[in-house]
């Protein structure tokens, strides 16, 4: 290292050469008032309970994870300093804006109707610049609909039906053999198994499970 480069300059240089390191999000954190009816809520969406862990009276995680979605949703007890229904604007993607509103609506979510902003791209905080409903030319990134936790944390459907240039990685499964599958099979039985463990009740939700530590397992860089 030269005098005049710093060790974070070196370190930058070093990582630049060899490559980016992935840095996937996967967790969101959101503040509560009450555990039990946010864990009820976000149950009620036919979101997967992944775990319930609590340490003590001042120490608790719950666990939930969107249909489809390599990022999950994390609150409790004691995780967070942030007011309850402080976070805004969290993102679910759709493919169908209609439909995934139609779907909470039947589960008795209070969904806001779809809109589009008037300026045509993105949106603007609250309910500022709306219009009702979608994008008049259904542009892909143009057309949501919002619904709130019981604490006032804000969600936000977004439709996408065609990325942008490079925003999206697509991986194949595939087995060359039965034994490859099979293989994978054992490795998910004995990964969902430390799962169920952790979580100290059954999943009936077994097959989604499996499903998802394989293609992930696949996906993962060799």
């Amino acid at each position: 290292m030269s005098n005049g480069q710093t060790r974070s300059e070196a370190a930058a240089a070093a990582t630049g050469s060899a490559g980016t390191v992935d840095m996937k999000l996967e967790v969101v954190v959101i503040p509560v008032s009450d555990v039990d009816r946010a864990k009820q809520f976000y149950a009620g969406l036919g979101w997967r309970f992944d775990v319930d862990i609590a340490k003590d009276d001042q120490f608790r995680v719950v666990h939930f994870t969107p249909p489809g979605s390599q990022c999950s949703l994390l609150f409790g007890k004691g995780v967070t300093t942030a007011e309850p229904g402080s976070v805004q604007g969290l993102h679910l993607i759709v493919s169908d804006v209609a439909a995934a509103r139609a779907a909470l609506v039947d589960r008795g979510v209070n969904v806001s109707e779809i809109f589009h902003d008037v300026g045509g791209v993105f949106h603007h905080a609250g309910e500022e610049g709306r219009v009702s409903g979608p994008h008049p030319e259904r542009k892909s990134y143009g057309s949501f609909a919002s619904f709130s936790d019981p604490d006032g944390n804000g969600w936000v459907f977004q439709e996408v039906t065609t990325r942008l240039p490079g925003r999206v990685e697509t991986h194949e499964t595939a087995f060359a053999s039965s034994m490859e599958l099979a293989g994978a099979l054992r490795r998910a039985a004995a990964a969902h198994g430390e799962h169920e463990k952790l979580t100290g009740q059954h999943d009936e939700n077994w097959p989604d499970w499996y499903a998802e530590f394989i293609v992930r397992e696949q996906a993962a860089p060799k």
